[in-house]
């Protein structure tokens, strides 16, 4: 034994030595440590987690490192960063949210599971939105059929595989079922539902008051209504896929507004090392990309801070593509699976308020909240209107 133990110790010292060598010679971002041990720079970077990114991009270059909270966030902000964060392997989306959405959101989950008695005790992550639904199919599946059909008029209908007729939301409770049966996990037609509806309310309260604050394309549009629909009123309408086709301008600003207010920062985790231009970003990092600045990068969009839908025109929109750096709805394999049901529902609830109701701004367009870092950016004040119906 008294042999051993001084090998034992000879190896355990090589090791650490040969590691410590490594790390030297892999030098990592600047970091940003803040004084306080664990909390960090916590307190400066809460303030206002928007400003503070961009300072810390215009100190420290295109890649940096902050320690908040005994968490290490590495950004990224230039071409070969945000594409190791698009392409690469070794990083991973869900490692990097399923802690914080788990213990976030639990509460929300089971009060919207509560409305219609769909939701069971001892729920896990990644399963837990379509194992309450299914566990009682047959009541979900209702549900979620009647209020869609009262919000949202028909669209386009699709086939099943029984070739029965259906509209676009039977045709996706469709999928939802299918799945069931099969056992698929995860289910990807309720994740889809589940995804296109979390940003929706926001992004349609952004475009239309972009929309307001610009009256001249707020003309074009309602010029584009009337031409498809007609005379706005009150009577009942129905939009069609061919309608919406005839109003790309309407897409177009929709976009543009998620452009300008799009996710303050989305993530992945470090499995393995990755480098970064001269740098070298160790597992259990996470890696943090920002679409709201990305997005106002001059190199990417040309006047970044104005709203001007007519850049989308370059989109192949048609064959499901967006401007490139565009990436508020993340990128490569982990796109948001509701996206384009996301831009159908926006684009319809915006039609139907524009031809039934004659609005217009009472305060101006307020600015985005600096403390915003998930979802679409929330308004800094308020921002009433004025509606009255039209006859």
């Amino acid at each position: 034994m008294e042999l051993i133990s001084p090998t034992v110790i000879i190896i355990l010292g090589c090791v650490a030595l040969l590691l410590f060598l490594q790390r030297k010679n892999l030098p990592g971002p600047p970091c940003i440590r803040g004084w306080i041990p664990w909390i960090g720079a916590g307190f400066e970077f809460g303030k206002a987690p928007l400003e503070f990114i961009e300072k810390a991009r215009i100190k420290y270059g295109p890649v940096f490192t902050v320690f908040v909270m005994g968490t290490r966030m590495t950004f990224v902000t230039e071409e070969e960063g945000i594409n190791v964060f698009l392409k690469s392997k070794e990083v991973n989306f869900e490692l990097a949210v399923q802690n914080p959405v788990y213990r976030t959101d639990e509460r929300k989950i089971r009060e919207f599971y509560q409305h219609f008695q769909a939701y069971d005790e001892g729920f896990e992550y990644g399963s837990q939105m379509p194992e309450c639904l299914l566990r009682n199919w047959s009541k979900s599946k209702k549900w979620l059929l009647a209020l869609f059909e009262k919000n949202i008029p028909d669209m386009k209908t699709y086939k099943s595989a029984k070739d029965n007729s259906m509209t676009l939301m039977q045709a996706m409770l469709d999928i939802i079922e299918t799945e069931r049966k099969e056992e698929k996990s995860p289910n990807y037609g309720l994740l889809l539902l589940w995804a296109s509806l979390s940003n929706a309310v926001p992004v349609a309260f952004w475009t239309l008051a972009f929309v307001f604050s610009h009256p001249t394309v707020h003309e074009t549009i309602m010029e584009g209504i009337a031409s498809v629909f007609g005379t706005a009123g009150k009577d009942k309408m129905k939009v069609s896929e061919d309608d919406l086709k005839k109003l790309p301008l309407i897409k177009w600003c929709i976009l543009e507004a998620i452009r300008l207010r799009a996710p303050g920062v989305i993530t992945r985790k470090v499995l393995k090392p990755v480098k970064i231009l001269n740098y070298t970003v160790p597992s259990g990092d996470l890696l943090m990309l920002s679409p709201f600045w990305l997005h106002r990068n001059p190199k990417y969009f040309p006047e970044p801070e104005l709203f001007k839908p007519e850049r989308w025109k370059k989109a192949n929109l048609e064959k499901h593509a967006f401007l490139d750096w565009f990436v508020a709805f993340g990128s490569g394999k982990y796109q948001c699976p509701g996206r384009w049901f996301a831009l159908l529902q926006i684009q319809i609830c915006i039609i139907l308020i524009l031809y039934k109701y004659d609005c217009s701004l009472l305060d101006p367009l307020p600015k985005q909240s600096p403390l915003h870092l998930v979802g679409v950016q929330q308004p800094e004040g308020q921002c009433r209107i004025e509606f009255k119906q039209r006859k």
